[in-house]
């Protein structure tokens, strides 16, 4: 059973039980996923399916924060009730720990060395972690294991002083 599917099973259930806060969410991820087809004009595979409902989820997050910013918990809860209902279909997200040894994994696949190899990096680290992670935390995960690795660098280039001029 495709995604696109269950969601509309999950919808019929969710119509059936008297669900309408499950049903309304689906019916939203239903029109979502519509939208993203009539804009490619084509079906949507797997992956661009758990794309659509992962930008879904990200647009609720973002309007939780400006809900608690705007001291608007009751508007808040509503969209952390939606985030809910919408990662059931995601893939479960990955730990920090599992995060920092796919960082790892890419850095060295992809030979990087500094900062400026950051672009190379996420393009091979992106298609692997889209709908389980936040692409801001990777991208900022990557720029401070590069950093590490230039100082290294640096340090080793330099016997270990900050002022080249300078010896240790």
């Amino acid at each position: 059973m495709t995604l696109r599917e269950q969601v509309q099973a999950d919808t019929t259930t969710a119509m059936r039980s008297g669900d309408a806060f499950t049903r309304d969410v689906l019916r939203m991820a239903t029109n979502a996923l519509y939208n993203a087809e009539k804009a490619q004009r084509r079906a949507l595979t797997e992956d661009e399916a758990l794309a659509v409902l992962a930008r879904e989820v990200k647009t609720r997050r973002e309007s939780v924060a400006a809900y608690r910013a705007a001291r608007r918990e009751d508007l808040a809860a509503k969209e952390e009730a939606e985030i809910a209902v919408l990662q059931r279909y995601l893939p479960a997200p990955l730990t920090e720990a599992e995060l920092q040894a796919m960082v790892d994994e890419a850095i060295a696949a992809t030979g990087a060395a500094s900062a400026r190899d950051l672009g190379r990096v996420m393009g091979w680290l992106s298609p692997r972690t889209r709908g389980r992670a936040d692409g801001r935390h990777v991208s900022e995960l990557v720029a401070q294991a590069l950093a590490r690795a230039d100082l290294a660098a640096h340090d080793e280039a330099t016997g270990g002083s900050v002022d080249p001029g300078v010896k240790a």
